[in-house]
């Protein structure tokens, strides 16, 4: 019989960042996600692993990218503020093709904001946040379980396309308790690191890492080999949750601790006598654009819920086939309190067409 375990979604995520073979952490703390660098502090010495509270958020992913270098699997977390000051080191770490996890548990709005549940880093994760242009994975687990098994994919999906990986929850999803049924890391075939600065040794080629490229078209050959890897990610690695849409005429979409209400929402609603469905997407970048203009081929209406004042609504337009109607419902960060499912399903039924 399985083991099921009683833990923190905080927990979770450090617990499986370690199954998955991570042995370095480096952080500052900050909530609400100090649990996990307490966690790593734990339980790495015991592992032959390294743990630093780093003087800062820079210096922490700048630590990061070093270890990333050296073929470590290797792991950063923080809250918004936070995540804002390590930026720069995201940027450089994908100019470098260098794979990490960084684990995003949100504060709420702008500036210093607070602690209250928010999904308002949505634009930040997967618009890249730093210079360059470039792009993270980016993972959005909706239960403990998730933020165990979502860790693990991320660092394989990290070596695999040479890039960091964001793993963005919040206070919820961080400090809520559920059952955790941990188990090994899926055996996955990834490339050999032949490009990790481990010294030359008897090598006769010289190996860099860099995200400087100064000769003639180098840089533009580099940018153009980084979109073509982000392509094939959209092309191979959108991941999503589809229920109820056999016979659906309204799509509800929401990620994370949202999609927990949500669902209850599109139950109540079919309870009801509604045909809704709901999509949920798992990866936010990709983006499952490819579930969303099938599914509206047939369906016209989707309503995105999400705790923002809208941010996930604009990569929804974006994938939804042209003629179907894209609806926003959503609660700003410092609300006080999530929406109920009965809130939500007021406004599938609003929507749907019929009035509460």
């Amino acid at each position: 019989m399985d083991q099921r375990l009683f833990v923190k979604g905080n927990e979770a995520v450090a617990m499986g960042a370690l199954a998955a073979g991570c042995r370095f952490y480096f952080g500052y703390p900050i909530t609400p996600q100090s649990d996990i660098p307490e966690y790593m502090a734990r339980e790495l010495p015991r592992l032959g692993g390294t743990f630093i509270q780093a003087e800062s958020e820079i210096a922490s992913i700048n630590m990061l990218l070093g270890a990333s270098a050296c073929g470590m699997r290797a792991m950063t977390s923080s809250s918004s503020p936070g995540i804002s000051l390590k930026q720069e080191g995201l940027s450089y770490m994908a100019g470098s093709e260098l794979p990490g996890l960084v684990v995003n548990i949100c504060r709420s709005g702008p500036g210093l904001g607070g602690i209250d549940a928010s999904q308002a880093d949505y634009f930040q994760a997967v618009k890249g946040g730093g210079h360059g242009g470039y792009r993270l994975i980016v993972l959005a687990p909706h239960s403990v379980q998730e933020m165990y098994d979502l860790a693990m994919l991320a660092f394989d999906l990290s070596d695999l396309y040479r890039m960091p990986a964001m793993l963005l929850g919040d206070s919820v999803i961080g400090q809520m308790k559920e059952a955790l049924v941990p188990h090994p890391r899926p055996q996955i075939e990834l490339p050999a690191k032949d490009w990790v600065v481990s010294g030359k040794g008897s090598r006769s080629e010289q190996r860099i890492v860099k995200s400087l490229f100064l000769g003639d078209g180098e840089l533009e050959a580099h940018n153009w080999k980084l979109y073509h890897r982000y392509q094939l990610l959209q092309e191979r690695e959108s991941r999503w949750e589809a229920l109820y849409l056999d016979d659906a005429e309204l799509i509800v979409t929401a990620f994370g601790v949202t999609a927990r209400i949500a669902r209850s929402a599109v139950r109540m609603a079919r309870e009801g006598g509604l045909k809704v469905g709901m999509i949920r997407p798992i990866t936010l970048f990709p983006f499952p654009q490819k579930a969303f203009f099938k599914a509206t081929g047939v369906v016209k209406k989707v309503l995105c819920f999400e705790l923002n004042t809208g941010q996930m609504v604009e990569d929804v337009r974006l994938s939804a086939a042209r003629d179907a109607e894209v609806f926003f419902y959503g609660r700003p960060p410092g609300a006080g309190s999530l929406p109920t499912p009965e809130e939500l399903c007021e406004q599938i039924e609003r929507h749907h067409g019929r009035s509460a």
